[in-house]
C-alpha cells in the first residue's frame, strides 16, 4: 500500500503538469480523485490535509479544493466591473490594500505559515517562464492576504483578484514584463517575505508599497 508521502508526491507532480485541473484550477472530487488514485476517500483527505498544510493546495468549503487560490464567492457578479475596470484603478485600490495586509501578515502569521510562505516566496525566484512566475505570484500575494487573519480585508482581497484575473489587460503581462523586470519583481518578493517573516511590520508594509508601485509604473507604461 502506498504511503500518504507517495500519493502527496504523485498528486503534486500532476498537479504541476495541470492534469488534474479544470478552468479554474479546481481538482475533481474526492469521490473521483481517490477512485482515479485507487486509495479510500479517507486516505484521500490525509494527503489532502498534507498537501493543504504545505501550501500545494487550497480549499474552499462548497467550492471545492484548488491548485491555487479559489475564486471570490461573487466572482460572476464582478465580471461586469472587469470589464471597466482600468488598471489604474486596480493598483490604486491595491495600493491602499495590501501594504496593511502585509503588516498585518507579519504580526499575526503563525511559525507554520512562515515557514511555508518561505518557500512560496523562493517559487517566485525559480520561475522558469512567466506562466509559472504568474502562478506563483498570484499564490505569493493570496498568502498575504490569508497570513493578515482578517476574513473582511481577504474578502476584498478576493475581490481584487478575481477582477485582475477577468480583466482583458492583464494580458498584457507578457508584453511589458522583460527578463529583467521578473527579476526585479521576483527580487521585491524576496526582500517582501524577508521582513514578514521576521515580523518586521513597518518594512513588510514599506516594502509591498515598493512592490506595488513597481508594478503600477510596469503597467502604465503598457
Amino acid at each position: 500500500m502506498l504511503s500518504d508521502e507517495d500519493i502527496a508526491s504523485r498528486l503534486r507532480r500532476q498537479i504541476a503538469e495541470g492534469d488534474l485541473l479544470d478552468a479554474n484550477g479546481r481538482l475533481p472530487p474526492e469521490r473521483e480523485l481517490a477512485q482515479a488514485q485507487g486509495i479510500s476517500r479517507a486516505h484521500l483527505r490525509r494527503v489532502l490535509d498534507l498537501l493543504a498544510t504545505e501550501g500545494t493546495i487550497f480549499r474552499r468549503r462548497g467550492q471545492g479544493t484548488f491548485a491555487l487560490p479559489p475564486p471570490a464567492t461573487d466572482a460572476a457578479r464582478l465580471k461586469p466591473l472587469a470589464r471597466r475596470i482600468t488598471p489604474a484603478e486596480v493598483m490604486e485600490v491595491r495600493l491602499g490594500l495590501e501594504p496593511t495586509l502585509a503588516a498585518l501578515a507579519a504580526r499575526r502569521a503563525t511559525a507554520q505559515e512562515r515557514d511555508q510562505f518561505a518557500q512560496i516566496a523562493a517559487a517566485t525566484q525559480a520561475a522558469a517562464d512567466q506562466a509559472a512566475y504568474d502562478a506563483a505570484d498570484d499564490v505569493f500575494h493570496y498568502k498575504i492576504a490569508e497570513m493578515a487573519h482578517n476574513a473582511l480585508f481577504l474578502s476584498m482581497y478576493e475581490a481584487i483578484r478575481s477582477v485582475r484575473r477577468e480583466a482583458s489587460w492583464t494580458r498584457q503581462r507578457a508584453e511589458t514584463y522583460s527578463d529583467a523586470v521578473f527579476a526585479q519583481l521576483a527580487h521585491q518578493h524576496q526582500t517582501l517575505a524577508e521582513t514578514i517573516i521576521k515580523g518586521d511590520a513597518a518594512g513588510a508594509e514599506a516594502a509591498m508599497a515598493d512592490h506595488l508601485r513597481m508594478v503600477a509604473q510596469t503597467l502604465a507604461k503598457a
